[in-house]
């Protein structure tokens, strides 16, 4: 779970700043202040909020979207950055947001700039999306930047539907063959027990191995069953809440068969869009880094990108550091050398991560394709064990009567 943390520091030069950083622990916080160069002197938990991508809080990403869109265009036809605010204060319908911005209005109004006004709201707006709109107030180009946004938090929210398509379609498949299953074995196999139970004689092997079964699920085996499940669950969630827990998992999700390629491919994408975004805004490479570090969402993909950040500061290109890793395909190492060379690195970010967006959804396609035949062979083959185990008695029976 994510937290907001107030902090205050000392930079190298001994001036003192403060803000408020979204992290999961104080250590995450020093760690973030310490690569800022900021040694740390106070740091408080503010607000408890649930851990989203990009945005927290009851504000959806379609909402940040639309509000968006429409203020890049009331800046670009020429409204004042107030009257726009303050237009869009009354009209969003989420009243959370409309809050917020009301807030956001106050603090121009006072003398504050746009982004700084955003960033006191970090459980809203991102620290992309308050880089980027800094970036954009510099150049003078704010309303372009606000259209590049939208673009990015859109392919983002597609991005992330074709992961909870791929994580939650095979989870509910299997999910509906185990209750099936379930339901056979506690209602339906005790019903033919008994009546076997009736007949006498010795039943044949298939059927006692159901009836055992059945048994053994309808009674103290299932509640064991179910206290394992909710027990994996807890302890899972118990060590996502530590920094090596999360690395760990994150280690493991990352070598899965299937699952794992389509993770990777996920990261690739989200580091080459966000990355492509904030360097074509004007965003420097560094600070790029280090915000496309922390929305990367893995703990193995996060260290890299630092590591990464560590050998451009060292005086390296950015493909250099990516090559030793290993963590990314060549093919996309390749290209950012290219990228680099030519002097069109946010252009060759992008066309990665279009490529790796239709990757994601071959794969997506192909897991889906593979899991309907899995299940009918699964849940044929099951039921088809079951029904011929139960069957086996009565036609031994019926023998006998002839």
């Amino acid at each position: 779970m994510a937290i907001i943390y107030q902090w205050s520091g000392k930079t190298a030069k001994g001036i003192v700043e403060s803000g408020e950083i979204t992290a999961t622990s104080k250590e995450e916080v020093i760690a973030q202040l310490r690569r800022r160069n900021i040694t740390p002197t106070t740091i408080t938990e503010k607000v408890k909020t649930k851990g989203r991508f990009g945005f927290g809080g009851k504000v959806k990403d379609k909402d940040i979207v639309v509000f968006t869109r429409q203020f890049a265009t009331m800046i670009d036809a020429g409204l004042p950055l107030v009257q726009a605010l303050d237009i869009l204060s009354t009209q969003v319908e989420n009243k959370t947001l409309a809050k917020t911005l009301s807030q956001v209005k106050i603090d121009v109004e006072s003398g504050a700039t746009y982004a700084d006004a955003l960033k006191k709201h970090p459980r809203i707006f991102s620290e992309l999306y308050v880089n980027m709109v800094a970036a954009g107030e510099a150049g003078g180009i704010l309303d372009t930047i606000l259209n590049r946004l939208a673009i990015y938090i859109e392919k983002a929210m597609k991005l992330k539907k074709k992961v909870k398509g791929a994580m939650v379609y095979p989870a509910v498949v299997t999910t509906v063959a185990i209750l099936v299953i379930s339901i056979i074995m506690i209602f339906v196999v005790p019903t033919f027990s008994k009546m076997f139970s009736s007949m006498g004689g010795t039943l044949p092997l298939p059927t006692r191995i159901v009836i055992n079964l059945s048994n053994f699920v309808a009674g103290i085996g299932g509640l064991i069953i179910l206290a394992f499940i909710i027990f994996v669950v807890l302890l899972i969630m118990q060590v996502r809440r530590t920094e090596a827990g999360k690395r760990f998992i994150d280690r493991i999700l990352l070598r899965l068969p299937i699952f794992g390629e389509i993770l990777n491919k996920v990261a690739v994408a989200k580091f080459t869009r966000t990355l492509g975004t904030l360097v074509s805004s004007g965003v420097p490479i560094l600070d790029g880094l280090e915000i496309t570090a922390k929305t990367s969402g893995n703990k193995i993909i996060e260290d890299a990108i630092i590591e990464v950040r560590k050998g451009v500061v060292g005086g390296k290109t950015l493909a250099e550091p990516i090559t030793k890793l290993k963590v990314f395909p060549p093919m996309v190492t390749h290209m950012i050398a290219v990228g680099e060379s030519t002097g069109a690195l946010d252009a060759m970010l992008s066309k990665i991560a279009d490529f790796y967006d239709d990757e994601v959804d071959a794969s997506v396609a192909t897991l889906t394709s593979m899991m309907e035949p899995l299940l009918m062979v699964f849940l044929g083959t099951t039921i088809g064990f079951i029904v011929v185990a139960l069957y086996l008695p009565i036609f031994k029976f019926a023998s006998l009567i002839k």
